[in-house]
């Protein structure tokens, strides 16, 4: 059986030349950490200082939303230079602490994305927060300038405008020379698009910006200090907020890290690919080489790929490769399954602790539809199977039709406000092909994740946008969370930061799927411990996932990720203290378009 999983394909962001400077590297200056040890504690710079403290702190008039929380709304100014000047509306939402006698603080946290919104996780956040860090701490979430219950970006005048800009993205990534063009066509109409249409706001997106808002929003819920988790993209603003606001960090955790400086690339690394700096195909194909090898171990009464597990993979790649499968389905109409769309599907899955199930379920189906000789049984067995996914795609694919959905451009206005990219879309097919052949298989859909970055087309910037230093001493610790196998966020990324942070920790964990809170009791206790009170795990600590391949019957109940649907969890109400807890609501790195053809 497959298992149930989001759709995830890997449509384009726009790049732009940052041409803000830093912020300049502030004195050390003795000061106490959160926990009351003595230590040397970077400050934050006179002008970052100037920028966030002279903006009044926002009164927040809080009401009750969604069942058990409270929203509220707060206009923050849009250029930070400009205190007096335009403004752009923020949305919050908190659940408050259980115990309020003994509530320690706020902590705000974040989902990733970028594009993701706070206001989801923070609602979501009884059903995978530890019952401690809910019983002390109010859980605040905030949606970043641009994106969902805050202002939205929007880089088009109409639905009609955007669907047309959008036509060239209908694929997981482009394989044949027409799609590629194609591609590359779309990703310029949708960078010019952000340039104009959706400017100012598009230009004011950067993740320094939200930081800033952060910052203001920390003071205006009462804290002295910041308190933070953020996961995936969350992990770069929490690493903006830490060298930014170095002196104004209570605890901050982040979990699915990617390096800040790869992230920005400078120097000679401005005009390679994010992907070729970040490497975040490199960590999918050992997570998919992984479970491959370990199938071979287990057999095949565990694995139906079993034997040469690896081999069958590209066997299937290749096929789909020549010619992609299409089943007609009565429901449905025609269904078509590109190589894009295996790779894609498997990518997905990668995402879950337990994704190593429909990676080979989705081999073995499709290792037999590609069989012209493969008997009738088998292909009609593999045909519904494949067409029962190709149908939860389809719910869950993002259309862009009415109302308009900012959702890819909410990734843009991020990345390409943040991040230095390639001048020329039309490099894009060369640079994937060369990120493929290094990273087999996810090489191209991560690299042409950011074609729409080129700067020749995404030319609104943002002169305060912030590109270093991040090597910045905090006044607590900051605890960075790697996993081994996480297919997005390429556990390098968790050791070069944790050694580029003066005062960090990091710990591992041999874990499955994209970050590791909620993983295991070991994970999700030392991240609770180290926000709650400030102990850290010990040095070299590695945690072990509970999910582990093929190690466990495949009927063995999965834990799902919370639900990040509003009007669901305000449905469902708010769990009670010692219920089950789900995975968090991370959301992936890449703009959901759909992994199967539907016609």
């Amino acid at each position: 059986m497959l298992r149930r999983t989001r759709s995830l394909a890997a449509a384009g962001v726009v790049g732009t030349l940052l041409a803000g400077s830093a912020v300049a590297p502030a004195a050390a200056a003795p000061t106490l950490s959160g926990w009351g040890r003595p230590v040397v504690t970077d400050r934050t710079s006179p002008q970052e200082a100037r920028r966030v403290d002279r903006v009044p702190t926002p009164d927040l008039d809080w009401y009750a939303c969604y069942d058990y929380a409270e929203c509220a709304t707060v206009r923050l100014p849009l250029d930070y230079d400009r205190p007096h000047g335009a403004t752009t509306e923020v949305a919050l939402l908190r659940v408050k602490a259980r115990d309020q006698q003994h509530r320690i603080g706020s902590l705000f946290v974040n989902p990733g994305g970028p594009g993701g919104s706070g206001t989801s996780m923070a609602l979501a956040a009884p059903y995978f927060l530890g019952d401690e860090l809910l019983d002390r701490f109010d859980i605040v979430g905030v949606d970043p300038r641009g994106v969902a219950s805050s202002e939205q970006v929007r880089c088009f005048a109409s639905v009609k405008d955007q669907t047309r800009a959008y036509a060239g993205l209908n694929v997981a990534f482009p394989w044949t020379k027409a799609e590629e063009k194609a591609y590359v066509a779309s990703s310029k109409a949708v960078g010019r698009g952000c340039s104009t249409t959706g400017r100012p706001l598009s230009g004011a997106m950067s993740t320094a910006e939200v930081a800033r808002d952060m910052d203001v929003l920390r003071r205006a819920v009462g804290d002295r200090k910041l308190t933070y988790l953020g996961f995936s993209y969350g992990s770069i603003l929490g690493q903006y907020y830490a060298n930014m606001f170095p002196d104004r960090v209570r605890a901050l955790v982040i979990d699915g890290v990617l390096d800040a400086t790869t992230w920005v690339g400078r120097g000679k690394g401005r005009n390679l690919l994010q992907e070729d700096r970040m490497r975040s195909a490199q960590g999918a194909y050992r997570a998919l080489s992984e479970i491959l090898t370990r199938c071979d171990a287990a057999g095949p009464a565990a694995c139906p790929v079993a034997g040469d597990a690896a081999g069958t993979y590209d066997l299937v790649a290749k096929r789909l490769r020549a010619k992609p499968v299409v089943i007609e389905d009565p429901d449905l109409g025609e269904v078509t399954i590109r190589y894009s769309d295996f790779v894609a599907a498997t990518l997905n899955a990668l995402y879950d602790p337990y994704g190593y199930q429909q990676v080979v379920a989705i081999t073995a189906e499709l290792l037999v539809l590609t069989d012209p000789a493969a008997a009738a049984p088998a292909r009609e067995r593999a045909r519904a199977a494949v067409t029962r996914l190709a149908a939860e795609a389809r719910q869950q694919a993002r259309r862009y039709d009415f109302p308009y959905d900012n959702g890819l451009e909410t990734f843009l206005g991020v990345d390409c406000t943040d991040a230095n990219h390639p001048r020329d879309a039309a490099s894009w097919p060369a640079r994937a092909a060369r990120a493929d052949a290094r990273d087999p298989y996810f090489g191209r859909a991560w690299a042409w994740a950011t074609s729409p970055c080129a700067r020749d087309t995404w030319t609104v910037r943002d002169e305060d946008a912030y590109t270093g230093p991040f090597d910045r001493r905090t006044s607590a610790p900051v605890l960075v969370v790697g996993n081994y196998w996480d297919p997005a966020t390429n556990y390098r990324g968790a050791v070069s930061t944790a050694a580029l942070l003066p005062n960090s920790r990091l710990l591992s964990s041999d874990s499955w799927g994209h970050t590791a809170y909620g993983t295991s009791a070991c994970a999700t206790g030392a991240v609770d411990a180290y926000l709650l009170r400030g102990t850290l795990p010990a040095k070299d600590t590695v945690c072990t996932g509970d999910a582990q391949p093929f190690a466990e019957p495949t009927d063995a109940p999965a834990v799902d990720r919370a639900e990040a649907a509003k009007r669901t969890l305000a449905e469902q109400g708010a769990p009670r203290r010692g219920e089950p807890k789900r995975l968090p609501p991370v959301v992936a790195p890449l703009p959901a378009v759909g992994t199967l053809t539907v016609r």
